[in-house]
């Protein structure tokens, strides 16, 4: 999506065996001291994910606390000489990683969509130069390691 994976992270999920919600992320002493977070390194989504089991509450960020419900829509017969996953298409760009939350990025739109502002070319340098919130090419959607056969399509 864009964002650094510098923070910690988690998926609410629907146990396929048990039923019961579990937490799928990065196992961190102080928000998991009693080691009940399976670690996201370790798990396949196509095992979690089923058409009986299709939603994931996904939190990035706990500070800026982003918030995402996460939908399997359909799964898709494995194309030939084809990596997965892959995203398929999206929606708007990701907001810049550590703008501060919902409030932190309309203030920085506000802030980019005005060159009269004083903090214009200071936002604008600690973007990287430019900035499009409307700007999405999923081809340009990277992922760690492949992984099944996903398909994604943000919005």
């Amino acid at each position: 999506m864009g964002w650094t994976d510098t923070h910690l992270h988690r998926f609410d999920m629907k146990h396929p065996k048990t039923g019961t919600i579990e937490e799928i992320g990065y196992p961190d002493e102080d928000f998991d001291p009693e080691g009940t977070i399976f670690p996201g390194w370790k798990q396949k989504i196509g095992a979690w994910f089923s058409e009986k089991n299709d939603t994931a509450e996904y939190v990035y960020d706990f500070g800026d606390n982003w918030q995402h419900t996460v939908k399997l829509e359909k799964i898709l017969p494995r194309g030939k000489n084809t990596g997965y996953p892959r995203c398929i298409a999206g929606k708007r760009a990701c907001p810049p990683d550590d703008c501060g939350g919902i409030g932190g990025y309309e203030n920085f739109l506000e802030i980019i969509m005005d060159p009269r502002n004083e903090r214009y070319d200071e936002m604008l340098t600690w973007v990287g130069g430019d900035f499009d919130p409307e700007y999405f090419n999923p081809d340009e959607v990277l992922f760690d390691e492949p992984d099944d056969r996903l398909e994604f399509a943000f919005s």
